[in-house]
């Protein structure tokens, strides 16, 4: 036996998702024996074809990688796959309709695993469950099997999941019995980081403690964005100074129209269902909930105040349908939200994003036009929306947008990424939580820029 081959484990990863295929991945680029079921035939075909079904930055090599070495390899259904030591699962945990999650694809995994298994094993929860998932696993689905049960949670960062396996924060596994730590140790071994052991259901409570402590943060920064707005402070200025201190810290201070995303909408709203079937009201959680959507109507409201105080007729450009710069994902994307009301207002609304085009088209109105460019998207609009902060839109030709779009002009950047230039191109450039830059002009020549507080755009002629 080589020593690349004692440290090999044998792993099946139940789900090809934007988690398990990365995770799938890096393990085979650990070495270790990774086959990975997807039953999505759609999906399982453009894998089998050695192509991605959704985009990732830098996953394309890795899986490229595993499938050159042949430690990775795709199966269809789980009956397909070759004894194992590990079955780790990665399924979706979306949201009912009461903020609950639903376990019914967690549940038939584990179901499956048990029919199939025909020698000792570790069943490793990758997917998002609620406290106490485990313990009802073990109870009415693993009782009396010769299986062991983990919690090991996921913290990977959608557009940068690849960096993220390769350099991670901690490893978090919760499991009731040694030979189950032992064979997740074994696992991941190749990695580099802390390893905080513990019980499964305080494993699953740290995912949702993470997720729902960064959301605050984000809720946190755009209530305090929306103050700078009402007193002329600039936010920006506020969350770098905020952010060197060491025991906050500048992460997830960016002001914005908001989250989105797989992860942290479903999992606050998770957590605050829990927390009311406990009988406890977890105020704090609630109040980042409601702030998070409030940021998309005060979006819309600011562009309807900006256009005169109305939206009726008017054109929009909205840049950024991705929850997120170098995804396609557009689950729970803050554009969902935002696009309907502009269209509910009467506005007619264009779209573009660099990756998510293909994503938003089945999920975006009917009425949307979806343009061939982004210069497409903004000509003879009234106003221009940002609100994915793709690095490449602070490099476009914003004198050429302006050229080609109606008056006033306005441009909202709900991401607070684009250059203060803006205004030098003649326009009207409104931002989250910092004061408003606008062209004072008399002739071609001479041009001043001035602030407007109180979130009251106005041009001013001299």
């Amino acid at each position: 036996m080589t020593g690349d081959e004692g440290r090999q484990v044998r792993v099946l990863l139940v789900g090809a998702g934007p988690v398990g295929l990365v995770a799938a991945a890096g393990f085979a680029h650990g070495r270790h024996r990774v086959v990975c079921a997807e039953q999505d035939a759609t999906r399982y075909a453009t894998l089998a074809r050695g192509s991605l079904p959704f985009f990732e930055q830098g996953l394309d090599a890795l899986v490229s990688d595993g499938l050159r070495s042949g430690c990775l390899s795709f199966v269809q259904h789980v009956a397909d796959a070759p004894p194992c030591e590990v079955v780790m699962i990665a399924v979706g945990t979306p949201s009912m309709d009461n903020g609950e999650v639903d376990l019914r694809y967690v549940f038939e995994a584990v179901q499956e695993i048990v029919r199939w298994a025909r020698e000792p094993l570790v069943i490793a929860m990758k997917s998002t469950v609620p406290p106490g998932t485990g313990s009802r696993m073990e109870q009415h689905v693993l009782q009396g099997k010769p299986i062991h049960y983990v919690a090991n949670p996921e913290f990977l960062r959608e557009g940068q999941a690849v960096h993220d396996w390769f350099h991670p924060s901690r490893t978090v596994v919760g499991a009731q019995t040694p030979e189950a730590l032992a064979v997740i140790r074994k696992l991941y071994q190749g990695i580099r980081a802390p390893l905080f052991e513990m019980s499964v259901t305080t494993a699953e409570m740290v995912k949702y403690a993470s997720n729902a402590f960064l959301a605050t943060k984000v809720s946190f920064i755009n209530e305090i964005a929306n103050l700078c707005e009402a007193v002329g402070a600039d936010v920006a200025q506020v969350a770098q100074a905020v952010g060197a201190d060491p025991r906050i810290g500048s992460d997830y201070l960016q002001a914005g129209v908001g989250y989105g995303g797989s992860c942290f909408p479903k999992d606050t709203r998770a957590l605050n269902a829990m927390s009311d079937a406990n009988g406890y009201a977890f105020r704090l959680l609630k109040a980042v909930i409601e702030v998070n959507a409030g940021q998309r109507r005060r979006a819309v409201q600011r562009l309807a105040d900006a256009l005169g105080g109305r939206l009726r007729g008017a054109r929009v450009a909205v840049l950024g349908v991705a929850f997120k710069p170098e995804t396609d994902d557009v689950r729970e994307s803050p554009s969902l939200e935002i696009i309907p009301q502009l269209l509910e207002a009467g506005a007619q609304v264009a779209v573009w994003d660099p990756r998510a085009m293909g994503s938003a088209r089945s999920v975006l109105p009917k009425d949307v036009v979806f343009a061939a460019d982004v210069y497409e998207a903004c000509a003879a609009c009234h106003a221009v929306m940002v609100l994915t902060a793709w690095p490449e839109f602070a490099s476009l030709d914003w004198d050429r947008i302006r050229q080609g779009m109606a008056e006033p002009y306005v441009v909202f950047d709900g991401r607070n990424c684009l250059p203060d230039e803006l205004a030098q191109a003649g326009l009207i450039h409104l931002r989250v939580g910092r004061p408003e830059r606008l062209l004072v002009s008399t002739t071609p020549h001479h041009t001043v820029t001035a602030p407007v507080r109180n979130g009251r755009e106005k041009i001013i002629r001299l």
